[in-house]
């Protein structure tokens, strides 16, 4: 079932600006920060050598291992446990975005995004990350932006529980753009579409 929902916020100066985060889920949507503790709280494995890039598939959705930290971009560390999405950007506590505190609705498709700038000037990024959910069968996410779309690598634990997370970088939009993002799109492997995140 395609879900189609407006954004909650207008994304504001994207350069130099918080993370940003917005859901399909009925639930609130808040921005994301730094928890460390409920990080700690979810099970947070000991850290580990991340995951090349060069591992990661460019389409389909990659088995993790619960606490394995995988590359998301350059200096970005992204993990997932039972309770949700772990990431760390360079120097900065991790952060989390929960998959059972009720603020998604697991029994239908949907899918989340975050969207942070790492760095600044030419070696500067901005990272896009989110949950994935409420189905079996994804097994693409494309972020549109204004200057093309972006394809996402996906993951999920073990067992292919329904739900997972993705990750993508671009780089740093021209000051002042503030509809730099346009959505999200979540597919599946036929290239149907499960659900959408209109973010204008």
């Amino acid at each position: 079932m395609t879900r189609h929902v407006a954004a909650v916020a207008v994304l504001a100066a994207l350069v130099g600006a918080p993370t940003v985060a917005y859901a399909t889920g009925p639930g609130p949507v808040s921005p994301a920060t730094a928890h460390p503790a409920a990080a700690e709280a979810a099970g947070t494995a000991p850290h580990a050598t991340p995951a090349p890039a060069a591992d990661r598939p460019a389409t389909g959705v990659r088995t993790v291992r619960p606490g394995q930290r995988v590359e998301a971009a350059p200096g970005v560390e992204l993990w997932l446990t039972r309770e949700g999405k772990h990431w760390a950007l360079p120097g900065e506590p991790a952060q989390f975005r929960s998959v059972v505190d009720g603020n998604i609705d697991p029994s239908a498709p949907g899918v989340s995004l975050q969207a942070e700038p790492v760095g600044t000037g030419d070696d500067g990024f901005y990272l896009l990350s989110g949950l994935w959910y409420g189905s079996r069968a994804a097994a693409r996410v494309d972020v549109v932006t204004a200057e093309g779309t972006v394809s996402a690598s996906l993951v999920t634990l073990p067992g292919r529980k329904g739900w997972g997370a993705w990750y993508a970088s671009t780089p740093l939009p021209s000051p002042g753009s503030e509809d730099f993002l346009r959505g999200v799109t979540l597919y599946d492997a036929a290239g149907g579409e499960l659900a959408r995140l209109d973010l204008r």
